[in-house]
C-alpha cells in the first residue's frame, strides 16, 4: 500500500511540476513565442529553466555519454532516440545544447496550457492526414532554413507493449535528413521506460543514462537510401539497448 501512494503522489508532483514551471515562466514564454527568431533564446529557456528542472525535481539524475557533442554551432541536425516516456521530452533537451524543434503529434496540442506553447513551437502532424504529412516536411525544411535542428522520435509513438524494446521506425525523419543533406544524431535513451513509464503504478527514481552517438551524414545521399538509413539508424539504437553499453 505504502508503494502505491508513493506512485500516486509522485505522479501527481509531476503534473504539479510542469503546470507550475509554465506558469512561473508565462510571462518569458508569451514574450519568446511571438516572433520565430526569438526561438533560440525560448530554447534556451525551455532547456535550462523547464527541462532540467524537472528532471532533477523528479529525482532523476541524468548521465549523458557523448561521442559525439551536438553544441549550439548554428548547424542543423536530425536529432532521432527510441521514445519510451514522458520524460523523453525533457531529456532531448537536457542531451542538445543545439536549438531544435520537435515534430510531435496533434494530440499533445489539446493539452491545456502545454498544448498552447506546444502549438506556437512545434511541427504538428496528423498521422492520418496525406496533406499533413506534406506540411511537415515543409515546415521543417524552413526551419533548417533557420539554422535550427529537427527532433523526431521515429517509433511515431510509445508501444503498448511494453515488452517491446524499440519498435519499427517511420521514414520521416530519414527523408527530411536526406532531402536537406544534414547529419542523422542518434540518441540512446536506456532508464526511461523503467523509471518514468506510461503506467501509473510504476517508476522509480535514479539515473537516467544516455548516450548520443556518432552522427550519420548523408551528404550524396538520396530518397532511394532512406530505407537503408532508417534500418541502419534502428540497428544501431537497438544494438545499444540489447547490450545496455554505458
Amino acid at each position: 500500500m505504502p508503494k502505491y501512494l508513493f506512485w500516486l503522489l509522485w505522479r501527481a508532483w509531476f503534473y504539479i511540476l510542469v503546470t507550475t514551471l509554465i506558469v512561473l515562466l508565462l510571462p518569458l514564454l508569451f514574450l519568446l513565442t511571438a516572433h520565430r527568431q526569438w526561438y533560440r533564446a525560448l530554447y534556451w529557456v525551455m532547456r535550462h529553466l523547464w527541462a532540467t528542472p524537472i528532471l532533477y525535481g523528479m529525482g532523476f539524475l541524468p548521465k549523458i555519454r557523448r561521442e559525439y557533442k551536438v553544441a549550439n554551432d548554428h548547424n542543423s541536425y536530425m536529432l532521432v532516440a527510441n521514445h519510451c516516456s514522458m520524460m523523453d521530452i525533457m531529456l532531448m533537451f537536457y542531451c542538445s545544447e543545439n536549438p531544435f524543434v520537435f515534430v510531435g503529434k496533434k494530440e499533445l496540442a489539446a493539452l491545456p496550457l502545454f498544448g498552447y506553447f506546444y502549438r506556437r513551437v512545434a511541427i504538428l502532424v496528423d498521422r492520418k492526414s496525406p496533406q499533413s504529412r506534406k506540411q511537415v516536411y515543409v515546415q521543417a525544411k524552413e526551419r533548417i532554413v533557420d539554422k535550427l535542428s529537427i527532433c523526431i522520435f521515429p517509433e511515431g509513438g510509445v508501444p503498448d507493449d511494453e515488452s517491446i524494446v524499440l519498435d519499427s521506425f517511420k521514414d520521416g525523419a530519414f527523408r527530411i535528413a536526406i532531402e536537406c543533406q544534414i547529419p542523422i544524431v542518434p540518441m540512446v535513451f536506456y532508464d526511461a521506460k523503467k523509471r518514468f513509464p506510461f503506467r501509473c503504478f510504476a517508476g522509480s527514481m535514479g539515473v537516467m543514462r544516455v548516450d548520443v552517438l556518432a552522427p550519420i551524414y548523408t551528404q550524396g545521399k538520396t530518397l532511394e537510401d532512406k530505407e537503408v538509413l532508417r534500418e541502419e539508424v534502428r540497428t544501431l539504437i537497438l544494438q545499444h539497448l540489447t547490450n545496455n553499453t554505458h
